[in-house]
C-alpha cells in the first residue's frame, strides 16, 4: 500500500510542502487528458485514508467514496488538456501541459513535487518522477483517484450528449462497442483525430 516514505525523504517531516502529482486519460480516443495534484494533510489517522491506493486498484463505487473524502481533507487542484491541444501537440506534450496547470492552480506552491512516471514535466517547482508512484505515494495515489473521478464524471456528462460510444462505461477507451460506434457513426468533436488516424470512417457525428 501507498504510504508517505516519498513524502517524508523529501522532506514532509521537516515542514516541506510536497505534493503528488498524476494523471488519467492518456489512453482513451476521446477527451480531455486531467491531472492531479495534492497535498497531503499533516495528520492522516481517519481510516479512509488505509483505502487510498492506485486508482486502477479500485473499483469505481471505492473510488466515487474516497473521492469527496479526498477533497475535503486534502489541498489539490487539477489540470486538464484539451482534445485540440492533444492533437496539436502531442499526447505526452499535452500531459505535461495538463500537470503544469494543475500545479500552477494549487493556492500553495509546493516545495517539490513526486510525478507519477518516469518522466518529469516542465514544473514551477522541483520534481522527482516516481515509477508507478501511485502504489508507493500516498499522495500520488490520491491524485490518481481524484482525477479518475473527476475525469470519468466529464466522460459521462459528455456521454449525454453523444450517446452512441458508451462513454458513461468506458470513459473514452476504445472499447469494441466504441469501436463499432466509430465505424457506424463517424467521430465526434470530442474525439482526438490524432489516434483515429488509422480507423476507416464513413462520416463524422455531428
Amino acid at each position: 500500500m501507498p504510504d508517505l516514505s516519498w513524502e517524508i525523504s523529501h522532506g514532509r517531516d521537516a515542514g516541506k510542502i510536497i505534493g503528488g502529482l498524476d494523471e488519467v486519460g492518456r489512453g482513451p480516443l476521446a477527451g480531455p487528458v486531467v491531472a492531479c495534484v495534492v497535498i497531503v494533510p499533516a495528520h492522516i489517522s481517519a481510516p479512509q485514508w488505509q483505502q487510498v491506493t492506485d486508482s486502477k486498484k479500485l473499483s469505481a463505487r471505492a473510488r466515487e467514496h474516497l473521492a469527496p473524502f479526498l477533497h475535503d481533507h486534502c489541498t489539490y487542484a487539477l489540470g486538464e488538456a484539451s482534445v485540440a491541444e492533444i492533437d496539436a501537440i502531442n499526447i505526452l506534450q499535452a500531459t505535461f501541459l495538463a500537470m503544469r496547470r494543475a500545479v500552477q492552480a494549487l493556492p500553495t506552491m509546493p516545495d517539490h513535487t513526486l510525478v507519477d512516471g518516469n518522466k518529469i514535466p516542465p514544473l514551477p517547482c522541483s520534481a522527482t518522477a516516481v515509477v508507478k508512484g501511485d502504489a508507493l505515494s500516498l499522495s500520488i495515489a490520491a491524485a490518481s483517484i481524484i482525477a479518475k473521478v473527476a475525469r470519468d464524471a466529464m466522460m459521462k456528462n459528455l456521454g449525454a450528449e453523444f450517446p452512441h460510444y458508451g462513454w458513461d462505461h468506458n470513459a473514452g477507451y476504445g472499447t469494441a462497442a466504441h469501436m463499432a460506434a466509430l465505424e457506424k457513426f463517424g467521430p465526434t468533436p470530442w474525439h482526438r483525430r490524432s489516434f483515429l488516424r488509422n480507423i476507416s470512417r464513413p462520416r463524422a457525428a455531428a
